[in-house]
């Protein structure tokens, strides 16, 4: 049986942490993209990254970064993986000895076979709607048929996902991992944990009855 992995994004506060790992997440991501209304520093992400038990993963999202931003994080921040969401070429994902992710707007077929291709280092290759405006966040879902069935690189399915479509998701496109953010929060950057739980129970009910 295959285990879909959960990731929540966007925490941006303590209490969201705990309720995030009581729910079961195996990762949480924390925003350093600073228009995002998810956004945090270095410092509160290290508070923050301080609750996080053994074997729960932190990841930490940039949006085109500076080399030296990453590496000022880093230096704060004991983050297990790096996710970056803008245009950044596979070379500075790889510069700084992490494990890296790597997200794709999906927007036409074939833009997700075209990231495998460029992109065979992540440890993961997240898909997500695509938007003239914004770096994910979005809230929307895509068209899960422009999903290839070979797949290099782990695939995560993200973009409009919430406990009323997940299993859906799960069982139509058997993901590695599925990350949400908007779809547990009572406001943006705010997580409901009933809703985090919710959402876990899901993936975990289509796991347990494949």
């Amino acid at each position: 049986m295959h285990k879909t992995r959960t990731k929540i994004c966007g925490l941006t506060r303590a209490q969201d942490i705990d309720a995030a790992v009581k729910a079961g997440a195996d990762a949480i991501g924390l925003v350093f993209y600073p228009p995002s209304p998810r956004a945090v520093t270095p410092e509160q992400a290290r508070r923050l990254a301080a609750r996080v038990p053994a074997f729960v993963s932190v990841v930490g999202l940039f949006v085109n970064p500076e080399k030296q931003e990453v590496l000022h994080t880093l230096e704060q921040v004991p983050l297990d993986l790096l996710q970056f969401h803008g245009d950044e070429n596979p070379d500075f994902c790889a510069s700084f000895g992490r494990r890296w992710i790597k997200a794709v707007r999906v927007r036409a077929a074939g833009d997700i076979e075209t990231a495998f291709r460029g992109y065979q280092g992540a440890s993961g290759l997240l898909v997500d709607a695509w938007s003239p405006d914004k770096f994910g966040g979005t809230g929307e879902r895509f068209n899960w048929n422009l999903i290839p069935a070979q797949r290099p690189v782990p695939l995560i399915l993200a973009g409009g996902l919430a406990s009323d479509n997940v299993a859906r998701a799960v069982a139509q496109v058997r993901p590695w991992a599925v990350d949400v953010s908007g779809g547990v929060e009572s406001s943006k950057g705010i997580k409901d944990s009933s809703r985090m739980t919710d959402f876990i129970s899901e993936v975990h009910r289509v796991d347990t009855t494949d």
